[in-house]
């Protein structure tokens, strides 16, 4: 079984799910503000369910999507993370970046840090070639944070999950490539030396 990451942030630790968990990411999964931009919000028995797998692929793989905590008042506040696309679309396979985080902790760059800690993870030690995420087009905060990452935008399609005619099934994507990441953080080189 592979050695489960935790990411270590300046404000923020990602970790794996613990039981204690539960009820502060329902709190979020459940609130209709949290999850506007979703197909609607979940129930406390969805919320659950999506932790469980959360954690399983956490458990098995070493990464996923993370509790995130502010590590000075540890508790989870949201889910950031890493996972395999699981629905067909042009762009797939692929592994998504993603963040979910509590609305009275939005607006202070938890989600960026935390991002960044991910992307870390997965074109480091993960050895990822391309990392993608995506989000309905009214979600201007989300892909704002995208581009903010780095992210280049690429083609707009229709998520698969959701039925012909939903308001939410129009969505926008953008892609991050290893080597795009590699020159934002060494300025072009490949930071081997040598060059």
């Amino acid at each position: 079984m592979p050695k489960t990451m935790t990411l270590e942030g300046p404000r923020l630790r990602l970790r794996p799910w613990r039981e204690e968990d539960r009820a502060a990411l329902a709190a979020i999964n459940t609130d209709p503000e949290a999850m506007r931009h979703f197909a609607a919000p979940m129930t406390r028995a969805e919320s659950d369910a999506w932790m469980d797998r959360l954690q399983a692929h956490v458990t098995g793989h070493g990464w996923g999507f993370w509790c995130v905590e502010r590590r000075e008042t540890p508790g989870c506040i949201g889910a950031v993370g890493l996972m395999p696309v699981r629905f067909a679309a042009p762009f797939a396979p692929a592994v998504e970046i993603g963040w979910r985080i509590a609305p009275a902790q939005q607006r202070q760059g938890f989600a960026e840090e935390a991002a960044r800690l991910a992307l870390a993870a997965g074109f480091g030690p993960l050895g990822l070639a391309e990392i993608v995420a995506f989000t309905r087009a009214m979600n201007e905060p989300s892909w704002r944070l995208m581009q903010r990452l780095g992210m280049v935008r690429g083609e707009d399609f229709e998520h698969p999950g959701l039925p012909e005619g939903h308001p939410a099934r129009a969505h926008i994507l953008y892609r991050l490539t290893r080597a795009a990441w590699v020159a934002q953080r060494f300025g072009g080189g490949c930071g081997c030396g040598g060059h």
